[in-house]
């Protein structure tokens, strides 16, 4: 189908505001759209019963982490987000929207980590912070309010990318994990597959495969893109990892390399709920206030992840 209308509107302010040549600057370019697109009127901040930021202990260094809790009592499910930006760009600020609506939807404790971006540290430091904080949030269940028994990661983007490496890790080597939600991951940093939505997609639709391009070569070096703690479609094999929920848009640069890693999953045995928007673009779940279809979409993603984390315990 054609791209949402609404979705539609959106590009086009994107396009006005600079999105197409941020793959000609800098990364200090890119964390500053990103912070200031992501801005939003505080009447329509999504309210939850509390925020906080912590630090915590990471393996070369503190990390901040925002914690947000939900209007209710008694343990709640616990969800460690990874916020998206290409591994460069990307904050708890940022994807404050993001964090809210998880706790709100799901009933989570959700704890938002702020890992080192590249290219000041590029791979595998994100995903070494991201595997530490979820390992912390275990340690800390209790005092989080959370139930150790109901513990999911969640990203976005990049963010889906190390949700899913840190799925994959966490299946060997701990926590346990009872869910996983990925929108829109990377999960292929090869070329070796021609993927068609990387070239039907390339132009005009916010994540271009020149930008993508860039974030690839800030975050990681050409030695390194097949390792799977990257490009996780090329594990070797994922049966036992926790079960996923995955979303991404039809005119996602990203689908089918998306849509393949749900295959893999279901091919390992692993129950994986995978979901193809029509009409919409790369980093629809923070455009739910100005697309009625995106936020449709947030709303089915929560509710499976939701699902997933309520059978848990039952």
């Amino acid at each position: 189908m054609p791209v949402d209308p609404q979705m539609q509107i959106i590009i086009d302010l994107l396009e006005s505001s600079g999105a197409g040549e941020l793959a000609k600057g800098s990364p200090q370019d890119v964390r500053g759209f990103l912070r200031i697109s992501a801005g939003a009127d505080p009447s329509n901040t999504v309210q939850v019963g509390s925020v906080d930021d912590q630090d915590i202990a990471g393996p070369a260094g503190p990390l901040t982490v925002r914690i947000y809790r939900p209007e209710t009592t008694g343990p709640a499910p616990t969800v460690v987000f990874f916020h998206g930006g290409g591994m460069v760009a990307g904050d708890l600020d940022s994807h404050d929207d993001h964090g809210r609506m998880i706790c709100r939807d799901v009933g989570a404790v959700v704890v938002s980590v702020a890992y080192r971006l590249a290219p000041e540290h590029p791979f595998p430091a994100a995903f070494d912070d991201c595997l530490a904080a979820t390992r912390w949030a275990v340690d800390a269940i209790a005092t989080l309010g959370g139930d150790p028994d109901r513990l999911a990661v969640a990203g976005d983007s990049a963010g889906g990318n190390l949700a899913a490496a840190v799925a994959i890790a966490a299946r060997t080597d701990g926590p346990q994990l009872a869910a996983q939600l990925l929108v829109y991951p990377k999960t292929d940093f090869t070329e070796d597959t021609a993927y068609q939505s990387r070239i039907d997609n390339a132009e005009g639709y916010f994540l271009t495969g020149e930008l993508a391009d860039w974030f690839q070569g800030h975050y990681i070096s050409p030695d390194d893109i097949r390792d799977p703690r990257a490009s996780v479609l090329l594990a070797e094999d994922l049966s036992g990892v926790a079960p996923a929920v995955i979303g991404v848009g039809e005119y996602d640069l990203l689908r089918d390399e998306v849509t393949a890693y749900g295959k893999r999953l279901e091919g390992a045995g692993v129950a994986a709920v995978v979901h193809c928007f029509d009409g919409l673009i790369h980093g629809f779940y923070g455009m739910g206030l100005m697309s009625d279809a995106a936020a449709d979409a947030v709303r089915t993603l929560n509710a499976d992840l939701r699902r997933l984390l309520d059978a848990a315990v039952s």
